[in-house]
């Protein structure tokens, strides 16, 4: 496996990243809309069990390709797993030239300033460990902005950006995601204090270490083009953040530079029920759509 062949997939490459990292407090209602109700199974083994074939089942999809889908974040029991009998990091970049990352985040605290930072991650080191050893790439970890407040957007960039340099003195590609919810009033204003944030964070970086950035689409169109067109920043990728497929899609081919990496809106229409036929020509559909929004920006 070449990393700078991942690299260049990931920095040039036509396409977005797919969101396959359900944690276990998302996961039913992930299995839900999937088809799955919660008394199709029994505890959390069979629970991940299941959430595990889904990502198998679009894994193996025809369309779920490095053409289109240039990256994919996976779960930890996704990483551990294995996909046509391959480790699922392995199979999706040997057999689909698809990037793979791990989301390594272990959820978020209590709300503060408006804002919801990182639990600690206490085995962090070990994790990255056994991700350069199942040929990882990168990772990614999510905190949340809810209110416009400075010193909150500060903590939570803050954080991350130590942490992203803990990842990257082990040989990874972080992914940043400060998450702005989408519903709140004073977005627009989180959005310039989460930039002016990211910014100033930049600058401590070494001057050849990267970071990748994953940001709620914005209020107001190429809010982050100074993020998207920094040195120090391989690629800005969009969650969907609630938004369905179809306004994420538009909001995004506003914004140059930026690509997706969406869950939900990827997921959107799949069906535990559907036949492989069908199942392939919804999430070839939902991958086109998402990768022409992408490509439009």
């Amino acid at each position: 496996m070449s990393k700078s062949a991942q690299t260049d997939l990931i920095s040039k490459g036509q396409g977005f990243i797919a969101a396959l990292d359900q944690s276990g407090g998302s996961t039913p209602k992930a299995l839900r809309l999937y088809g799955v109700s919660e008394d199709a199974y029994n505890g959390d083994e069979e629970m991940f069990g299941l959430i595990h074939e889904m990502r198998a089942r679009i894994a193996q999809s025809p369309a779920f390709n490095g053409d289109k889908v240039v990256g994919a974040i996976l779960f930890e029991r996704t990483m551990d797993g294995a996909i046509d009998g391959l480790p699922a990091a392995q199979y999706i970049w040997e057999k689909r030239g698809v990037v793979p990352f791990l989301k390594v985040d272990k959820g978020l605290e209590a709300e503060e300033n408006g804002v919801q930072v990182m639990k600690p991650m206490p085995d962090l080191d070990s994790l990255l460990d056994r991700a350069n050893a199942c040929s990882v790439y990168g990772t990614k970890m999510r905190s949340v902005i809810s209110a416009a407040n400075t010193d909150g957007v500060n903590a939570i960039v803050t954080q991350q950006f130590d942490v992203a340099k803990q990842i990257l003195a082990k040989g990874l590609m972080p992914i940043v995601e400060p998450e702005v919810t989408i519903t709140i009033d004073d977005k627009a204003e989180a959005e310039d204090i989460l930039r002016d944030a990211i910014l100033t964070e930049l600058d401590t970086l070494a001057d050849d270490q990267q970071v990748m950035l994953k940001l709620s689409l914005p209020t107001n169109a190429n809010q982050y083009k100074a993020l998207v067109d920094h040195p120090k920043v391989l690629k800005v990728v969009a969650l969907s953040g609630g938004y369905s497929r179809d306004e994420a899609n538009g909001l995004l081919a506003q914004n140059t530079g930026m690509i997706a990496s969406f869950s939900r809106a990827l997921t959107e229409g799949l069906s535990a029920q559907q036949s492989e036929d069908e199942f392939n020509a919804m999430i070839a559909g939902s991958i086109d759509g998402i990768y022409q929004a992408s490509i439009a920006g």
